[in-house]
């Protein structure tokens, strides 16, 4: 089984950011926090530290985990109206009683480098420009990157949620692949992906996808990133029981998570250079 790690990808993707940070207005990233997780407080942090090496500035907004869903939605209003920021992303989990999809409609979609906003899912759905969000550009980017054919395969996305699984959908039709969305009611779970020559895990439910799921020769792209005990990180898919069925595989941690942290920043820079 072959390993299609992310970091080559990433460092490419990065070193092309950088050139064209460089290159025009200093792109400015403006991360909106409201909690007090650690997971995604250094998720943030490492934004931050990845923006700097690439001479994008990148503001965190901390507002604290007891933030009412209007201030939210005020800071949102206030960051896209900016002149001087390209970028404006809202980082989950939030605050009990705050919904991330109403509050991401408070982001101007050209300034929209996550994807957040429903209209930009609905521009993407519909082919018209959008950023679309960082994760689901990429699982593209790695498959194009392995040069994973799509035209008239079986893709399956385990998976409907509006960061991964629907817009990603999208962009597999988009490259005329046959496409099926699975999730945490569909039944025999096993007997629809194992259809696929493709197969995306982003369920957010570890060891999800075992060797039953998995046809023989499928790629499999495992969007996954469940905390474990000792502080690690494992996907979706039983890495060990589909290695003797599957051609291919993402690791977990260093697949998907370096390429999706290289793509935001890429998207602030283009941004920026928006006309």
């Amino acid at each position: 089984m072959k390993t299609l790690t992310g970091k080559d990808l990433a460092a490419a993707i990065r070193a092309q950011t950088q050139a064209e940070a460089a290159a025009g207005v200093q792109p400015r990233l403006a991360v909106v926090v409201a909690t007090a997780d650690e997971a995604s407080l250094w998720y943030v942090r490492s934004i931050a530290k990845a923006a700097a090496g690439l001479g994008i500035a990148c503001d965190v907004v901390d507002l604290g985990p007891d933030a009412a869903p209007d201030q939210i939605a005020e800071t949102l209003a206030r960051l896209s109206a900016a002149p001087d920021v390209h970028g404006v992303m809202l980082q989950t989990p939030l605050p009990p009683g705050a919904s991330a999809q109403q509050l991401a409609a408070a982001i101007d979609p050209r300034k929209d480098v996550d994807g957040a906003n429903p209209l930009s899912l609905g521009r993407l759905a519909a082919g018209l420009p959008a950023f679309p969000p960082a994760t689901a550009a990429a699982v593209m980017a790695l498959l194009d990157h392995y040069e994973v054919p799509l035209e008239g395969r079986r893709a399956v996305v385990v998976g409907r949620s509006t960061v991964v699984g629907k817009p990603l959908a999208h962009l597999l039709l988009d490259r005329h692949a046959t496409v099926t969305v699975a999730h945490s009611r569909t039944r025999d779970l096993a007997s629809v992906t194992a259809r696929a020559e493709v197969l995306v895990a982003a369920a957010g439910r570890a060891g999800l996808i075992g060797r039953d799921h998995v046809a023989p020769g499928a790629v499999v792209i495992d969007v996954g990133t469940n905390p474990t005990d000792d502080g690690g990180l494992t996907g979706d898919v039983d890495a060990t029981a589909v290695a003797d069925v599957a051609a291919a595989l993402t690791p977990v941690p260093g697949g998907v998570g370096p390429v999706t942290t290289a793509l935001l920043l890429r998207h602030t820079a283009r941004a920026a250079n928006l006309p």
